[in-house]
């Protein structure tokens, strides 16, 4: 079996909207740390320096979004309520496990310029690789966008899904769509734009919209799309158990048969 990996980077240097901190306290600071840990709570006094080379281990403390690197949303960031079941939206916490490894299918939805992708473009993919999506499949959009991850083009230069490109999905049985773009939606830019054209609510992020009376999850900021067959492979996200939180984090992978 080959491990594809799809996931983006955590990188503190890297762009970001919202920064990344990223603190590391070295081995000889986790030393210090400790000792002064044990002072603190127990009441022990302890010689960092009796440890071998003075060190401990070392420790990171950051401080970032659940959206950052490539994640997962559950129901609850779309929304404070829930148009199905008890009209309670699930944490990411929550969700089944079962909706996080399945089998995939990989469509390139890649576009010069920044858009948005209706139902008709995904039928015209079908065709092309010659598959439709069966229930619980994993949709994965390959946009290209990842090619400017890390930067602030990564933000504004992408396509997204509008409302009835994702209600096709759905209506297959597909409970996880990714993209290897910041949104599954249209840049900001685009969506305001859009509206300001046509004073049509229906325009504003529609597939996290559609999210509120459809229980799905989104995977965003996924990578390395392009070293995918169309079929033939499986997903791999689980999203990090973040109790009451609307994202956790993710290292997706895809797991192919040799």
């Amino acid at each position: 079996m080959r491990i594809i990996d799809l996931s983006s980077p955590i990188d503190a240097s890297a762009y970001e909207p919202d920064p990344v901190g990223h603190e590391v306290l070295s081995p000889r600071e986790g030393a210090l740390h400790m000792s002064a840990e044990m002072r603190e709570h127990f009441g022990l006094e302890f010689d960092p320096d009796v440890l071998p080379d003075g060190e401990f281990l070392s420790l990171d403390r950051l401080t970032l979004t659940s959206h950052t690197g490539t994640h997962v949303d559950a129901p609850s960031h779309y929304g404070s309520r829930a148009g199905y079941g008890d009209g309670v939206p699930r944490h990411v916490d929550q969700l089944p496990l079962e909706w996080f490894h399945r089998p995939g299918l990989v469509l390139d939805v890649a576009r010069d310029e920044a858009g948005v992708i209706g139902a008709a473009d995904l039928e015209k993919e079908f065709a092309r690789i010659g598959r439709r999506p069966e229930p619980q499949d994993i949709v994965l959009l390959r946009t290209g966008a990842s090619a400017w991850a890390g930067t602030a083009r990564y933000f504004t230069d992408f396509v997204g899904l509008d409302g009835p490109a994702v209600h096709l999905l759905l209506d297959a049985g597909v409970r996880v769509i990714g993209t290897d773009a910041f949104s599954l939606d249209a840049p900001f830019p685009t969506i305001l734009r859009r509206w300001q054209a046509t004073g049509d609510p229906a325009v504003l992020w529609p597939a996290h919209v559609a999210g509120r009376d459809r229980e799905y999850c989104q995977v965003e900021r996924l990578a390395n799309l392009e070293a995918l067959p169309p079929y033939g492979f499986r997903v791999v996200c689980f999203p990090v158990r973040l109790v009451g939180a609307g994202a956790g984090w993710t290292r997706a992978v895809a797991l192919l048969d040799e």
